[in-house]
């Protein structure tokens, strides 16, 4: 397959757009290991489990999938990963501020 049909195939015009795109699927990447991660700690425990690495592959996922959001000028997508990243941080900070009290 040559580089103009995968251009073509990912529906880019540059190599700039390509980059772009490489980015997003990093991201989305990032955001699906929160879930296995979830999963093969649950597995371990016989019981469902949210392990703190869920919450820091969310924020990297989340991170890299709003970079690619805002180049791209998605607003629906851009409110979509802002929200996310604040919920995502947002358990991060009870998680610590727990062990804190404890």
């Amino acid at each position: 397959m040559s580089f103009e049909r995968v251009l073509e195939f990912l529906h880019v015009n540059s190599l700039t757009e390509l980059w772009w795109v490489v980015v997003g699927l990093a991201g989305q990447l990032m955001f699906s290991m929160r879930f296995i991660v979830q999963w093969i700690s649950s597995e371990r425990a016989r019981k469902s489990v949210m392990p703190v690495a869920f919450w820091y592959f969310s924020i990297a996922g989340g991170l890299i999938l709003l970079s690619y959001a805002i180049y791209r000028k998605d607003p629906v997508f851009i409110l979509g990963q802002a929200t996310g990243l604040f919920i995502y941080l947002r358990n991060l900070y009870l998680i610590y501020a727990e062990k804190r009290a404890a």
